[in-house]
């Protein structure tokens, strides 16, 4: 199992669930809202002035999900496709490995 966070525009969310709910696989997910500024030396490749000041600290949200590894590249490859605007501040998406995973609903072990 891992989990997969992804941070990407908020305006892109409802895409986004719209997306992952036509996967069969798709394992559910949370979402947090977060706020987030760029690194240093990616805000330099956008032009000096007010883009990049406005840039800092902007509204985004935190997708979270755990999956089988089977299906983390479809996944990750379907939040990248939809949240891709090809702009600075697109988001970021990465997958941690999950030594145990219980369902609340299921008996502990």
């Amino acid at each position: 199992m891992f989990e997969i966070k992804a941070v990407i525009r908020p305006a892109k969310l409802d895409i986004l669930r719209t997306a992952l709910r036509q996967l069969p696989q798709f394992p559910g997910m949370s979402v947090i809202k977060i706020d987030g500024c760029s690194a240093p030396w990616v805000e330099q490749s956008e032009p000096a002035g007010i883009k990049r000041d406005l840039l800092d600290y902007t509204p985004k949200v935190m997708v979270v999900m755990v999956a089988p590894e089977d299906v983390v590249g479809l996944l990750c490859d379907t939040i990248h496709r939809v949240a891709h605007t090809g702009r600075v501040g697109d988001g970021l998406i990465w997958t941690i490995p999950v030594e145990r995973f219980v369902r609340i609903t299921a008996p502990a072990d």
